[in-house]
């Protein structure tokens, strides 16, 4: 069993634990409190595919903007800020890229509520923020983050859930460990063997998905080395349609939302210009063009259980192409940007 497999199968233990402990509903409460007018987000890669899920469940169920901050703002450019009515929000597995931790204190110094969801307690990240909320993913051995992601995934609904008073919400984050655990059964070879097969392929999602098709997309280059883009649905016939041929293939996450027909509709046009569409969606039964999530009762946790399946899919398509997905040739676990 390669790492990557193993960290998959953890992903529901560690949900439990973050549910468990009260660092990220008592973050909520003092970001609340602060009555902020914007949040802002510091992340870089999988992380920041988390923060981005995070942005939609804000500004859906806050009504309040939320944009990334690039970290070389504050790095590089040493740019004044004015943060005086924000929440800074930090999110990163080892909370030790110097340009993250670097942001967080230009965003501090700047007025902003600082908040870092965190693995790495220990890290430079975790030292100063005005709360800190452990992500309890334990120890990752695979350069391809999938339990620490899963994790910041559940800690960024758990955050909305408590300052909205979500109760719906928060219900369905409850049931999440054990639809995690019960996602035991390998994804269909033949699915596998279409993903592997295809050199380069499109990564479709809308509103909350989007945030996981951006993560899905990430994974295939990472272990796969496939080419993959991802697009919200809403977007990707403004242009980068005109490469789709015959057999490209696919992606798509499917919204359990409001947006959910808009990205059928794409895809059947896609579908009419000869591309291969494999849908990840949510209940019903695996087949060699659709993956099956477990279904949860609110449609904003639900993506959360489709990229935990999807990560199968990335860690079998890797062995079957011959890959070592836990150590791709040229990345490593941690990345040092400034």
């Amino acid at each position: 069993m390669t790492f990557m497999a193993a960290e998959i199968a953890e992903a529901g233990a560690v949900v439990a634990r973050l549910l468990a402990d009260e660092a990220t509903r008592a973050a909520a409460r003092a970001a609340r409190a602060r009555d902020p007018a914007v949040v802002v987000t510091i992340a870089r890669g999988s992380s920041d595919h988390a923060a981005l899920y995070l942005k939609y469940l804000i500004e859906i169920t806050l009504g309040l903007p939320c944009a990334s901050m690039g970290p070389s703002v504050a790095s590089l450019y040493q740019a004044p800020l004015r943060l005086d009515r924000a929440v800074a929000i930090s999110i990163s597995q080892s909370g030790r890229s110097p340009d993250i931790v670097e942001m967080q204190r230009a965003a501090r110094r700047a007025g902003a509520f600082a908040l870092a969801l965190v693995n790495d307690v220990s890290s430079p990240l975790a030292a100063d923020p005005h709360a800190l909320a452990p992500l309890h993913a334990g120890s990752e051995q695979s350069v391809a983050a999938t339990k620490s992601m899963i994790a910041a995934l559940a800690a960024g609904a758990c955050f909305v859930s408590e300052w909205a008073g979500d109760a719906p919400l928060r219900a369905a984050l409850e049931a999440l460990p054990a639809a995690l655990k019960a996602h035991t059964a390998p994804p269909p070879q033949a699915l596998v063997d279409r993903v592997a097969a295809a050199p380069s392929a499109f990564v479709l999602g809308r509103g909350a998905t989007y945030a996981l098709a951006a993560e899905a997309a990430l994974k295939l280059k990472e272990t796969c080395a496939i080419h993959a883009e991802a697009f919200s649905s809403a977007e990707v016939l403004h242009g980068p349609a005109e490469i789709v041929r015959p057999g490209f293939l696919v992606l798509a996450f499917a919204p359990q939302d409001a947006a959910r027909d808009g990205l059928l509709e794409t895809l059947a046009r896609l579908r009419e210009m000869g591309a291969e569409i494999i849908l990840i969606d949510a209940g019903g039964e695996d087949a060699p063009d659709r993956l099956a999530a477990r279904a949860l009762s609110h449609p904003q946790a639900t993506p959360i259980a489709m990229i935990h399946r999807f990560y199968s899919v990335a860690e079998a398509a890797a062995r079957k192409l011959g890959r070592d997905p836990d150590r791709p040739r040229n990345l490593s676990k941690i990345t040092r940007t400034r």
